[in-house]
């Protein structure tokens, strides 16, 4: 296991395709759980539409594809990756308006994931673990406690944009919710401001 120093391996990601081609009423029929995968890994535009998906910047200004109290943006997303040609195995910290992503460690780290998870042993065969976690502080400083759900409803918003984009790419997802906190926190370095509050694995399903 390598750990970088200070994230210094940034990797910009493919621009995203912001037109697509598929109805969203052909999307949302299409979407389902999937637990089965190929053994194969998502390629860097696959990898980038998803980050996208979830929390890109999608105007100028700055604005992203999931609504956000406030826009206050209180979420981080954590990307844990199998290796490809273009993308080396790793766990990876999703840069929105750089529409990037910055190493965090070098592994393929699926399987601790998957003993974080409760022991759910089919996420190892995920070609993507995206962890969402949050800096509640970020929404509480403005809204209280009440702060906290919104969050909450936010991370939901994120997940499912990653849901209807994988059906749009061919992809399956699942998220998962059951994991220890601390566990996974420790698995993809999080910061002592964030905490992680769910998860979804995508890959190119059976």
């Amino acid at each position: 296991m390598v750990t970088t120093k200070d994230a210094e391996v940034r990797i910009a990601l493919p621009e995203p395709d912001r037109e697509g081609g598929i109805p969203l009423e052909r999307v949302l029929s299409g979407r389902r759980s999937v637990r089965d995968f190929k053994d194969c890994a998502l390629s860097g535009a696959e990898l980038g539409q998803v980050l996208w998906a979830a929390q890109g910047a999608s105007n100028p200004a700055g604005l992203r594809t999931a609504p956000s109290a406030g826009a206050l943006y209180p979420l981080e997303l954590y990307a844990i990756v199998r290796a490809s040609s273009e993308v080396e195995a790793g766990i990876y910290h999703y840069l929105p308006h750089r529409h990037g992503i910055e190493l965090l460690v070098k592994g393929d780290f699926r399987a601790e994931f998957a003993a974080a998870a409760l022991m759910q042993e089919w996420t190892k065969q995920g070609s993507l673990i995206l962890v969402v976690a949050a800096v509640y502080s970020r929404t509480v400083v403005k809204y209280g406690e009440r702060g906290r759900r919104y969050v909450a409803i936010e991370a939901g918003h994120a997940v499912q944009n990653v849901c209807l984009q994988a059906v749009a790419l061919g992809l399956g997802t699942t998220e998962v919710g059951a994991f220890h906190d601390e566990a996974v926190a420790r698995l993809i370095r999080l910061p002592a401001d964030q905490e992680p509050v769910t998860s979804v694995v995508v890959g190119h399903p059976v």
